[in-house]
C-alpha cells in the first residue's frame, strides 16, 4: 500500500512567483492584473504559457472565475479547480495541486488570485448581493458590521479570558508596519505607533481602523510543478513539505470556542506531513485580516501556549530584528489586501526562501510557514515550505 501521507512530502515545488497591481492598479480590472501576475510568474519559472496545463484560482465576485480567467488567458487546462474557502483558498490549493500532479493529471499548475476593490472593480461592491445568496440566519437579524464585528467578538473574548491588552493587539499592527517600511511594494509605509493604532477611528470595539486590514488592489501567482521537474529551474525551487486544511463553522456564532481556531488542526497535520515543528520555522507568514488573527494563530499553530499570544508579540518580537519574523512584507495590515490575502503570504515566503527580499531579507531563511484564513476564522489552511526537499 502506498503511504500517501508521506509520499506527498516534498513531491511538488514552487518554481515561479510574481505580483502585479499592488496598492492601486490605476483602473485595471481584476482580469488584467491577474493576467499580468500569471505571465510574470510563468516567465519567472522559465516556462512558456503553452506549458501550463493546470489552473487553480478563486474569487469573491465570480462563481465561474476559473473559467473566466482561463478564457482571458487563452488557456485550455487539463486540470482546473476553483475551491473557494475564502482567504485560505490559495494555501489550501497546494494540497489539491500536489494530489493532481502526483496523479499525473497535469504537469505545471498556476495558482493565482487578483482583485481591484480600489480601482472600481470592487469586491466590496458585491458584498450586498452575496449576502442575499449566503445568509447568516443566526446573525443577520442583528445587522452586524461584518467581518469586523465577528473578529471583534473573538478579540474581546481573548481579552476577557486571557488578559490580552489593547496595546498587545496594537503591537501586531505596529510590527507589520515596521516590516512594510522595508518593502517598496507595501501600500502603507508611514510610521505607526501603538498610540496611533489605539487612537484611530473606532470600527468595532476593540478595533480601530488601524487594527483592520487594508483595502487595496493586487494580484499574485505561483507556478507549481513536480519536484523532479523542478531540478533545473531559473530560480531556486521552494519545496512544499506539508499542507493541511481544516474548518468547523461559517458564522462566528457557531464557532465552538471564540479563542480556538481550526488552525490547531490544520497546523498539527501540516507539521506532521512535513515532519517538522514550529521551532524549525525561520519565517512565518500569517493571515492578518485583523490584529487578533496573528495572536490566535501563533497560539493554535504551536508557537506559544494558548492565552500567551498577546505577551508573545510584545516588545518587537515579531518585528524586524525580533526573535520570530512574522509577515515580513507588511501583511494584510500594511502591504496588500484585495479581499483575500493568502496568495501574497505565499509569494512573500517564496521570496524570503530565495533570498530576494533586499532590506527586509531574513538572513539564512531556509524554512517558512504560511497560514491562510477564510471567512470569520472559519476555514484554515497551513503549509510548510523549505529550500531543501
Amino acid at each position: 500500500m502506498i503511504d500517501w501521507e508521506h509520499s506527498m512530502r516534498g513531491s511538488i515545488a514552487i518554481v515561479g512567483s510574481a505580483t502585479a497591481g499592488i496598492g492601486d492598479a490605476g483602473g485595471q480590472t481584476d482580469l488584467e492584473i491577474s493576467s499580468r501576475a500569471i505571465h510574470a510568474a510563468v516567465a519567472d519559472a522559465g516556462l512558456e504559457m503553452s506549458e501550463i496545463d493546470g489552473l487553480m484560482t478563486a474569487s469573491l465576485s465570480s462563481s465561474m472565475w476559473v473559467v473566466k480567467l482561463a478564457e482571458y488567458l487563452d488557456l485550455r487546462p487539463a486540470f482546473s479547480d476553483s475551491t473557494q474557502i475564502g482567504g485560505a483558498s490559495f494555501v489550501g490549493h497546494l494540497l489539491t495541486a500536489a494530489a493532481a500532479i502526483r496523479a499525473g493529471l497535469c504537469r505545471n499548475i498556476v495558482i493565482a488570485y487578483g482583485a481591484t476593490p480600489r480601482g472600481g472593480n470592487s469586491v466590496s461592491a458585491t458584498s450586498p448581493a452575496r449576502a442575499k445568496l449566503d445568509p447568516f440566519p443566526y446573525e443577520d437579524p442583528f445587522q452586524p458590521f461584518n467581518p469586523p464585528t465577528s473578529y471583534a467578538l473573538a478579540a474581546m473574548r481573548h481579552m476577557h479570558e486571557y488578559g490580552t491588552t489593547r496595546a498587545q493587539l496594537a503591537e501586531v499592527a505596529v510590527s507589520a508596519r515596521r516590516w512594510a517600511q522595508l518593502n517598496p511594494e507595501a501600500f502603507r509605509r508611514e510610521p505607526l505607533t501603538i498610540d496611533d493604532v489605539v487612537g484611530a477611528k473606532m470600527v468595532s470595539s476593540p478595533f480601530t481602523v488601524r487594527d483592520c486590514c487594508l483595502v487595496t488592489d493586487g494580484a499574485g501567482a505561483i507556478v507549481v510543478t513536480s519536484s523532479g521537474r523542478a531540478a533545473d529551474p531559473r530560480r531556486p525551487p521552494v519545496y512544499v513539505l506539508g499542507t493541511a486544511v481544516a474548518h468547523h463553522h461559517r458564522q462566528i456564532s457557531c464557532m465552538p470556542d471564540l479563542t480556538v481556531t481550526a488552525a490547531r488542526e490544520s497546523g498539527a497535520l501540516a507539521f506532521r506531513r512535513a515532519r517538522s515543528a514550529p521551532t524549525e520555522m525561520d519565517v512565518v507568514q500569517l493571515y492578518d485580516a485583523f490584529t487578533i488573527n496573528p495572536i490566535l494563530f501563533l497560539e493554535d499553530l504551536g508557537f506559544c501556549p494558548k492565552g500567551e499570544g498577546g505577551r508573545f508579540v510584545q516588545d518587537g518580537r515579531i518585528a524586524p530584528g525580533g526573535e520570530l519574523p512574522v509577515n515580513t512584507n507588511g501583511g494584510g495590515l500594511s502591504c496588500v489586501h484585495p479581499g483575500m490575502y493568502s496568495m501574497f503570504a505565499l509569494v512573500e515566503a517564496v521570496r524570503q526562501l530565495r533570498g530576494e527580499c533586499g532590506e527586509r531579507q531574513v538572513p539564512g531563511a531556509a524554512t517558512a510557514l504560511v497560514h491562510g484564513n477564510g471567512g470569520v476564522l472559519s476555514a484554515q489552511a497551513t503549509t510548510v515550505l523549505s529550500r531543501e526537499r
